[in-house]
């Protein structure tokens, strides 16, 4: 039997859980707060192999349960300013000094992606910013970094992984892969997992690749890699990575590595000398396999339950292989809905011709209302850098009326004051709906589209685009919230569209997290 996150035993004595009697979190290096953002919608994997069954029967074998679907409007940018909001629920964000985004499947290819992320978090021009990639441990080394230089004084770092993969149909990666992300808040204030020790190997092992050029991976045959490329590299790593800290394999209560092939994480477990029941639920059945986000989005998870003292090992294994060793201090490391509400959120999907459609591998005719050009001004996107990105709107500090945009002159009825308003940011404040309409003729990829005005709780109205809606979820006020989503796309120039759009208050039913706030 497999030990799922929420399982416990009773720390050893004399090993690394009864080291930390009586020591406190502050001052170590680790992590601080986890996050993790997962979509809506959950594609099942039956109907994919429904789909292919005259083509490829042998996917029948991998039918079962459901992986994470990404609507058109969400990519690895949008889910990964979801997931560091999660982990920074309730913490000042003036504390980040650094913002690192990890994907192999960033939006562009010349225009930062981790930018983005930061000006949607409005952190301050001063924060750094940084995209890494070209690998699926491409989140486990940003992560290593960030604590290296934590414990070299650098400060607090927003590691991020996050993933929307494209997959050819008719493949086993479709039906194996999900899209997510994670955001970990690293730095050495009451952390939630102290940072003992990591191992790198580096050996360019190709499992998979996908060229520049091209849209998908091509992969090797799996017994090779499992056999020739885990089996071998990964357990190697670990034990480097235990030594370094000073912990003894018998002493891991926790191992994630998350391989997508059945098996192989007990497999490198036990050739490292960790007992395989420790060895954490890679959730494939619900999430499917998320790429370099894998690892730290089961480390997350398994941060939801996790003991005081409690050893946690996670392994990124791609052209080599990661390993990082932390400990629990009984800090809490989740504030907001983290890996189990979100994957809580979800409504299923049947529909594999709108997957195929969604993800563009089925170009339909859009019809003449989609017929326009969507050229975004450069320079009026730098002029309202703040209100289109990160949602900032003004206050005006004589009669204390909140308006969005920010304008010279207040909207205020009896005083249009002039030059007296300040930042007011709207994008994590609660909303309520004051009008709706569900428009079948103006082009949605994914029709109807919802739009409408919408209030805020301290002031404020807009008329904003709905996302993630049923019919039932829209009536006049109903609660909702703001989520980063993309506004459109230009096809002609390859510029993608950000901007705010209004969900349904997943925070409803989270009192830990409305506390936070």
């Amino acid at each position: 039997m497999r030990r799922l996150p929420g399982a416990r035993r009773r720390p050893r004595r004399g090993g690394a859980a009864e080291r930390i009697r009586g020591v406190r979190s502050i001052d170590m290096v680790g992590i601080i707060a986890a996050g993790a953002y997962v979509p809506r919608l959950r594609l099942q994997k039956q109907a994919i192999a429904a789909a292919h069954a005259w083509f490829a029967p042998g996917l029948k074998g991998l039918a079962k349960g459901e992986r994470a679907m990404a609507n058109w409007d969400e990519d690895a940018i949008t889910m990964a300013v979801e997931a560091a909001r999660d982990a920074l629920a309730g913490l000042d964000r003036g504390r980040v000094g650094r913002v690192v985004l990890a994907s192999t499947s960033h939006p562009n290819a010349d225009r930062q992606n981790a930018g983005i992320v930061k000006e949607a978090l409005n952190l301050a021009d001063e924060v750094a910013a940084m995209d890494v990639g070209g690998s699926q441990r491409a989140a486990t080394s940003a992560l290593l970094d960030a604590l290296y230089a934590a414990r070299g004084g650098a400060g607090e770092a927003l590691c991020v992984a996050s993933e929307k993969r494209r997959a050819q149909p008719a493949s086993e990666l479709e039906l194996t892969t999900g899209d997510a992300a994670v955001a970990l808040l690293v730095g050495e204030d009451a952390v939630a997992a102290e940072f003992l020790g990591g191992h790198s190997v580096s050996i360019d092992f190709v499992d998979h690749f996908r060229g520049a050029d091209k849209a998908f991976d091509y992969n090797w045959e799996a017994r090779w890699v499992r056999d020739e490329g885990y089996a071998k590299i990964a357990p190697r790593a670990v034990k480097g990575a235990l030594a370094k800290a000073g912990v003894t394999a018998g002493e891991v209560d926790h191992f994630i590595m998350g391989a997508p092939m059945k098996g192989v994480n007990d497999t490198v477990a036990k050739a490292s000398g960790i007992v395989p029941e420790n060895v954490v639920d890679p959730l494939t059945g619900e999430l499917g396999e998320v790429g370099t986000a894998q690892p730290l989005i089961l480390l997350a998870h398994a941060l939801e339950t996790a003991r005081a003292g409690e050893i946690l090992v996670v392994a990124g294994f791609g052209q080599g292989c990661d390993v990082l060793v932390f400990r629990a201090t009984g800090q809490p490391a989740v504030r907001g809905l983290g890996v189990s509400g979100w994957l809580a959120r979800k409504k299923p999907e049947a529909n594999y011709v709108k997957y195929l459609t969604l993800n563009g591998h089925l170009n339909v005719e859009r019809g003449m209302r989609a017929e326009f050009d969507q050229k975004t001004a450069l320079t009026a996107l730098n002029r309202s850098r703040k209100a289109v990105m990160a949602l900032v709107g003004g206050r005006c500090t004589k009669t204390g009326t909140i308006q969005f945009p920010k304008s010279p002159i207040s909207v205020a009825q009896n005083d249009r004051a002039q030059n007296t308003q300040e930042d007011y940011p709207f994008a994590d404040r609660r909303a309520r709906i004051v009008t709706h309409t569900a428009d079948s003729l103006t082009y949605s990829p994914d029709p109807p589209c919802w739009y409408g005005a919408i209030e805020f709780e301290e002031g404020g109205r807009m008329t904003v685009e709905f996302a993630d809606v049923d019919p039932d979820d829209v009536e006049v006020g109903a609660s909702m919230r703001m989520m980063f989503r993309i506004k459109a796309v230009d096809d002609r120039r390859g510029f993608t569209k950000y901007f705010w759009k209004a969900v349904p208050d997943y925070l409803a039913g989270n009192p830990a997290q409305l506390a936070a706030e």
